[in-house]
């Protein structure tokens, strides 16, 4: 089974756990033990990135709570990034400013919107913290899960876990 199937087949059975019918987290999520992570997860890429990166923590009826946004000024490439962080399974999402625009951050990396180094800096970030970072082109597919939303016509895998609800 090679890495993306892998990743699907978590994503499948993190879509099956016990939740309240409203899909933003799974029974017991702890919303405190999360912040704690994202802030420190913030603290990270502000060390290593140089400059003050953002944490949003006022986001609602969504299956995330957290994004880290690293300014333009923070990335080598002069492109803006954001680190989403589902409420489901430590799952990590990195955007550039077009969050269509890359398939995984190899393909950013090869675009320009994120430099070599930078990659290295988050990834390194988020393994260290226990985060799983899901590529993009999975996230883009069609969500084909267990709840309502394998119903509407455009959901994705972003939907379920990185978007709101």
């Amino acid at each position: 089974m090679n890495d993306d199937n892998r990743m699907l087949a978590l994503l499948h059975a993190l879509d099956r756990l016990p939740s309240p019918h409203h899909l933003e987290h799974p029974d017991g999520f702890d919303h405190a033990g999360a912040r704690l992570r994202a802030t420190g997860l913030r603290d990270r890429l502000t060390r290593d990135l140089g400059s003050p990166c953002r944490l949003d923590e006022g986001i609602q009826d969504a299956s995330f709570s957290f994004c880290v946004d690293v300014p333009a000024q923070a990335a080598e490439a002069g492109v803006p990034l954001s680190v989403r962080l589902s409420n489901y399974g430590d799952l990590a999402a990195v955007t550039t400013a077009a969050p269509d625009g890359h398939d995984d951050l190899d393909d950013a990396v090869r675009d320009g919107a994120l430099s070599e180094a930078d990659r290295v800096r988050i990834t390194t970030a988020l393994s260290d913290l226990g985060y799983r970072l899901v590529p993009q082109r999975l996230l883009h597919r069609r969500y084909d899960g267990a709840t309502w939303l394998a119903h509407e016509d455009h959901a994705t895998w972003w939907t379920r876990f990185f978007d709101h609800l």
